[in-house]
C-alpha cells in the first residue's frame, strides 16, 4: 500500500469538513447520518479513518470512560460505517486499523460495508433495515400491504382524521415527550431537537401529523429527505391514536402522496419483531447491515461492560 492509500486517524478539529461532506455526498453508499453537521449533534464528539485524500472515510462517535476512548454507536443514528462503498480487501484494512487503535468498539456499519469474519476478536452481527420503493403506482404498491395493515387502514378511513404537513417543531416534541415519559433524557431531546430542526431550516426534512376530529394530535413522523432516501426517523403516536389508527392512516397517505416518484422510504428497520412486522406489512423488504463490535479491555473492565 503506498503511502498516499494510507488510512490515517484524524482528531475531529483537524477534519477537512469540505473535503468530508464532499466524500459523504459523491458516495454511492451515502447516508445523512455522516454528515458533519449530523455527527456534530448526534455524537458531538467524534474522530475519523480518512483513506487517502479523502477518498474513503469512517466517522468515529468517541466516548470515554475508566480513562479509555471507546467508540460507540450514537442516539438517531442508524447506519455509519465506511463510505464510499469499500471492497473488502480495504474495509478489512479498516477494522484492523479499529483494533489496534481500540480497546473496545461497538458500532453500526452501513449496508454496504462487508463483514470480515477471518478478523479475530471481531464479530459481525446482522441487523435489519427496511425499505420501500415508492417508483411504482399506488395501486402496486398496495398490492403488496398485508392483509391486517389494509384492515388497520380501512379502519383508520372511518375514524375522521386529517393528515397535516408542517406541524410545528414544538408540538411534535411536546407531543412525543408524553409519549416516551423517563425514556429519554433531556440531553436527549435536545439532540433531537437540535437535528429536526436544522433538517426543518435546510428544507430536507418536515413533520406529518395526523389530527383526530377533536383537533388533536395523534401521530405524527418527522421524514428527512437525503438524496433518494426519505427516512422514517422519528415518530409518536398516543394511546387514542393507535386505537384510530392514526400512524397507518399517516404512512399509507405519505405513500399514495409519494407513489411514482423515485425514491426510497426507509424505515430504518427495527430488531424487535413487532416492529418490523408493521413496517413489512407496507411491503418494506428488509436490507441486512451489519454491527461491528469486539471488547479487549482488562478482564474486570470487560465483564462491566457486557
Amino acid at each position: 500500500m503506498n503511502s498516499k492509500n494510507q488510512i490515517r486517524y484524524i482528531n475531529h478539529n483537524e477534519i477537512d469538513a469540505e473535503k468530508w461532506n464532499q466524500c459523504i455526498e459523491a458516495a454511492n453508499n451515502s447516508r445523512f447520518y455522516g454528515n458533519d453537521w449530523y455527527l456534530d449533534r448526534t455524537a458531538v464528539i467524534w474522530d475519523a479513518l480518512v483513506w487517502g485524500n479523502y477518498e474513503y472515510v469512517m466517522p468515529l462517535p468517541i466516548r470515554k470512560k475508566w480513562c479509555i476512548f471507546y467508540v460507540y454507536q450514537p442516539l438517531f443514528c442508524q447506519q455509519l460505517g465506511i463510505f464510499p462503498e469499500p471492497s473488502i480487501a480495504k474495509a478489512q484494512q479498516f477494522y484492523e486499523t479499529l483494533l489496534r487503535k481500540f480497546k473496545y468498539v461497538d458500532v453500526h456499519l452501513n449496508s454496504t460495508n462487508p463483514p470480515v469474519e477471518k478478523i479475530k476478536e471481531v464479530s459481525f452481527s446482522p441487523r435489519k433495515n427496511h425499505l420501500l420503493l415508492l417508483n411504482i403506482d399506488y395501486s402496486s404498491i398496495v398490492a403488496e400491504y398485508n392483509t391486517n395493515t389494509k384492515r388497520n387502514i380501512a379502519k383508520a378511513s372511518k375514524n375522521k382524521l386529517s393528515l397535516i404537513t408542517g406541524v410545528r417543531l414544538e408540538e411534535y416534541l411536546e407531543f412525543k415527550k408524553k409519549q416516551v415519559l423517563n425514556q429519554f433524557s433531556k440531553k436527549d431531546f435536545d439532540k433531537l431537537k437540535s437535528i429536526i430542526a436544522f433538517g426543518l431550516y435546510k428544507g430536507m426534512g418536515e413533520i406529518f401529523g395526523v389530527y383526530d376530529n377533536s383537533n388533536h394530535l395523534r401521530a405524527a413522523v418527522y421524514f428527512c429527505r437525503w438524496k433518494d432516501r426519505v427516512i422514517y426517523l422519528n415518530a409518536a403516536s398516543d394511546e387514542r391514536g393507535r386505537e384510530l389508527r392514526a400512524m397507518h392512516y399517516l404512512l399509507d397517505q405519505f405513500i399514495r402522496k409519494n407513489a411514482g416518484k423515485n425514491i426510497i422510504l426507509d424505515f430504518e428497520g427495527s430488531m424487535i419483531p413487532g416492529v418490523a412486522r408493521f413496517y413489512e406489512g407496507f411491503g418494506a423488504l428488509p436490507e441486512t447491515y451489519f454491527q461491528l463490535k469486539f471488547n479487549r479491555l482488562p478482564l474486570l473492565l470487560k465483564w462491566l461492560k457486557r
